[in-house]
């Protein structure tokens, strides 16, 4: 692996671990085995690295975020995609460096992060705005403001499967979600099977 690739990618993974803050250059060259000179030359700050990190975190988010953008029934994908497997315990990638106060007010640093979730949350909102008119959901609900709600969940389930060190939490809201969902759908007439 060429050594600009393997910086960038230690640092994701640093950052991921323990934030921006607590990820020193000394820790990325000791993982990566990357000499100085090389990482110097390729990122001559900690935050131009920093923000190659955070590009490739967000490029790793957005293919499965993608998958709320596919073909088919929009409910059988908003259902994979709260469902599909992730490690709870490790949190979100993105949604971690929030967290970073370093990151928070940097906005060279944010921005990708807020790149990241306005992309995110465009996606919900279409395939939500999808359900409606394919008569899954009720026409009275707003999908801008649901949206941000199932990002919410999902966020926030990771926090209280960390905060517990038990992935349950992180299961049930996105189960919870899906309940509510489900309630959302607009009511059969009577006599209809």
């Amino acid at each position: 692996m060429e050594s600009r690739q393997l910086l960038v990618e230690t640092m994701s993974e640093l950052m991921w671990e323990r934030g921006y803050a607590d990820t020193s250059p000394r820790d990325v060259r000791q993982r990566s085995g990357v000499g100085q000179g090389s990482m110097y030359h390729h990122f001559p700050t900690k935050r131009d690295l920093a923000l190659a990190a955070l590009e490739r975190n967000v490029a790793d988010l957005l293919p499965a975020a993608a998958e709320l953008d596919g073909p088919g029934d929009p409910m059988a994908r908003i259902e994979a995609y709260l469902m599909r497997p992730r490690d709870a315990l490790k949190g979100c990638k993105v949604g971690r460096m929030t967290q970073d106060p370093q990151v928070r007010e940097d906005p060279v640093l944010l921005a990708p992060v807020a790149r990241a979730f306005a992309q995110v949350h465009a996606s919900w909102a279409k395939v939500l705005r999808e359900a409606v008119a394919a008569g899954q959901l009720r026409a009275d609900l707003d999908t801008e403001r649901l949206a941000h709600t199932l990002m919410a969940v999902l966020q926030g389930g990771y926090v209280l499967a960390i905060a517990q060190q038990d992935p349950g939490p992180f299961d049930d809201a996105r189960s919870g979600a899906l309940d509510l969902l489900r309630a959302a759908a607009p009511a059969t007439p009577k006599g209809d099977s």
